[in-house]
């Protein structure tokens, strides 16, 4: 009866980067409901489908319930049941000897994208350990954005959707789709019903276009060509914040002659956006006070992206954006322990000499390491060897850039070691398994370290099942074992409260307050400067030649050069239903999106003999994959759109779920990178289709 159930307020995560407040029903230890909270301090009682799905993975019964130990060859699918303490004696073991003989650096721990607090407790753990190298895939997610954002004016500017703006551009964001780190849709859905105005900038035609004053429809890869163009007609028709710019701006002259050359015509050309569509989209820009650039992470797809933040954040300050309310705003944290200090970062203080990031010169302050610096460092054993691999919440055969590499980084490796939900194409790789404990069944602490000024309560709202632990738990007793203990908790949960006690508030308090936000700040820039060398924003580096960075921001050409031979452009998309390669055991979300579909023109489709509902090969220079024909005018007839993070959890350990068959990342190439962030090409690949000769299912 309805009476029975027990409603729990708490937030989502883990489903996307989350953010939306939640009600969750609870009864006899089981979710039978959840709907969006109205009184969510982001979503007002938004929630897409993803957050109605949730529930459906505590119960799966495909879940992994209890450690496992390789039991046939690496990959082969054979497993034994082991206990939690076998398990984390054998890790400890096995990362214990490698550290013996080959140094901490030689073990690297590997995650995804940020869910929630384990993110920084296995920073702790590498910390701790002694190993620098933290794999994650923040090269081609939030990374350029913020390092960029620092380098350039001293903080990473976030859109600031809590206050009205008189335009946003939404620049590679598809935000009814998928939640950007916490920008929820539903706080834009406001603003436009209250008068914003709102311009477009992706390949795609999305759902927001019909809402939009403006639609570029840009080449993939070429954004800061056109960020360089629109610079070009605000400079040239005097439309900048001319008090900015004179007080609070270093190399303004030095922009102006720079991007002379990136006229509209030139610029179309590049982009595929008509020259007067350059000129009107500038001008609205420049004249609407205030207007705020949300940002997607394809802005980081691509060998080019600190060019592409480089010129957006010089866009956001000549026109006066930055630091304003409605703006990109420099968003302060509450009251709470910094990321430093809960990392233990004080006891490693010779880390960003030892990373194996260092030695391909990375742009400084960049604390992780990417995908292809790792594998080149466990295969080819530059700068040196790395030879155990610890990894949560990541599933690198998808979701690394080039997967027959990760493969066979994989198969070098002498021991690995993954926690996850279930058993995915790298969990079926790995020498133990770890089962963990979901979101809505253990407390967490969401949004921390993400630079949105704000964190989130997510407590338990279910038990696990018994020998599912949090992975915060894991690493708790895992760093008792492979480090010194006294700098670990008798209870994980501990984390929670260490993260709370400036703020003089329990977990329980927070609990009861859903969430903290920090101070709401503007224009400290006139009190203090920016925190750059120069005290201003750099349009010019003042630091280049320091740090061997490009002093401006350019486009040097496309992510890859056309070919004849792969005559059209590739990009992908991520799905509402999923969140990369996670969650297509959920039933109700596969009812939905059942088969990788690739968008395709009607024109292309014809042009190629391709109909609606055939198995598609999409190749590039580096492989081919197979997906299902999707023809919609939504795409323009010079690209295809390919889904992104597919595999196929009906299928067999032994062949690790059919990795190959239709995983993007089949399709791209680890070698040609970018200099700053160790970026790869993820958009803007040139391809050729074809239908599948095989047969028209997957």
């Amino acid at each position: 009866m309805t009476e029975d159930i027990r409603w729990i307020k708490t937030h989502c995560g883990k489903m996307d980067h989350g953010g939306c407040g939640l009600l969750v029903g609870v009864k006899d230890n089981r979710i039978v409901k959840v709907k969006g909270d109205p009184d969510g301090f982001l979503n007002k009682g938004y929630v897409c489908p993803k957050g109605i799905a949730s529930p459906e993975r505590l119960n799966h019964p495909d879940r992994l319930r209890y450690p496992l130990k390789r039991a046939g060859k690496r990959g082969e699918g054979k497993w034994d049941r082991i206990s939690w303490d076998e398990a984390l004696n054998e890790i400890a073991e096995n990362l214990n000897n490698i550290k013996e003989k080959h140094g901490a650096r030689a073990v690297a721990f590997g995650l995804g994208m940020p869910k929630g607090q384990e993110h920084f407790v296995l920073i702790r753990l590498a910390n701790l350990f002694g190993s620098p190298n933290v794999v994650t895939s923040q090269d081609v997610c939030h990374a350029p954005r913020e390092i960029t954002g620092l380098h350039t004016c001293g903080f990473y500017p976030v859109a600031d959707l809590h206050h009205p703006s008189k335009l946003v551009v939404l620049w590679a964001s598809n935000i009814t789709s998928t939640n950007e780190e916490g920008e929820i849709s539903s706080m834009l859905l406001k603003q436009l019903k209250e008068g914003t105005e709102l311009i477009v900038i992706d390949p795609r035609k999305i759902d927001l276009v019909k809402k939009s004053e403006k639609w570029l429809q840009i080449r993939p890869g070429t954004d800061h060509a056109l960020a360089l163009g629109l610079l070009n007609v605000i400079i040239e028709e005097s439309l900048y914040d001319k008090d900015f710019v004179e007080n609070w701006t270093h190399g303004f002259e030095d922009l102006r002659e720079h991007v002379k050359e990136y006229t509209p015509e030139k610029v179309s050309d590049i982009t595929w956006v008509p020259p007067e569509l350059i000129r009107e989209t500038a001008r609205l820009y420049a004249r609407s006070k205030p207007a705020t650039i949300q940002w997607g992470n394809p802005v980081e797809h691509n060998i080019h992206t600190f060019h592409i933040t480089r010129a957006l954040i010089c866009l956001m300050a000549i026109c006066g954006n930055l630091d304003v309310p409605g703006g990109n705003v420099q968003a302060l944290d509450p009251k709470i322990m910094g990321l430093g200090a809960f990392v233990r970062a004080d006891l490693f203080p010779t880390k960003w000499k030892e990373m194996i990031s260092t030695s391909h010169g990375v742009i400084p302050r960049f604390m992780t390491i990417p995908s292809s610096f790792f594998r080149k460092a466990v295969i080819e054993e530059i700068p040196y060897p790395v030879k155990g691999f610890y990894a949560m919440c990541t599933n690198p055969m998808l979701s690394y850039v080039d997967s027959r590499h990760t493969y066979d980084a994989l198969m070098k490796l002498e021991f690995t070691a993954v926690a996850d939900l279930f058993m995915t194409p790298t969990a079926a790789m790995a020498d133990i398994v770890l089962p963990v404990a979901s979101q809505f069944e253990t407390d967490d602490i969401g949004h921390y370290g993400l630079g949105h000024g704000y964190i989130l309560a997510r407590p338990k709202v279910v038990d696990p099942p018994e020998e599912c632990w949090p992975d915060i738990k894991i690493l708790n007793e895992l760093g008792k074992r492979i480090s010194p203990e006294e700098y670990w908790h008798d209870d994980y949960s501990e984390f929670l409260e260490d993260v709370l006690k400036p703020a003089d508030l329990t977990y329980s308090q927070f609990v009861e307050k859903g969430y903290l936000k920090g101070p709401e700040r503007y224009r400290s820039y006139e009190k203090k400067g920016f925190r750059t060398p120069t005290g201003k924003v750099e349009l010019r580096l003042s630091t280049a030649e320091k740090f061997k960075l490009p002093p401006m921001p350019s486009f040097t050409g496309f992510p890859e050069e056309d070919d004849p031979e792969y005559p059209l452009v590739l990009t992908s998309s991520k799905s509402r239903y999923y969140l990369h390669s996670s969650y297509r055991w959920i039933k109700s979300l596969r009812e939905k999106r059942p088969h990788p579909k690739v968008e395709m023109h009607p024109e292309t489709a014809s042009k190629y003999g391709i109909h609606e509902g055939d198995a598609v090969v999409i190749e590039t220079r580096y492989g081919k994959i197979t997906q299902i024909a999707y023809i919609t005018d939504i795409i323009d007839p010079r690209v295809i759109s390919a889904s992104h993070g597919w595999w196929f959890p009906e299928g067999k350990a032994e062949s690790q779920y059919e990795w190959e068959k239709s995983n993007f990342n089949m399709l791209t190439s680890k070698d040609t990178l970018g200099k700053q962030f160790g970026t790869p090409n993820l958009k803007g690949l040139p391809c050729r289709i074809r239908v599948n000769g095989d047969g028209k299912t997957l």
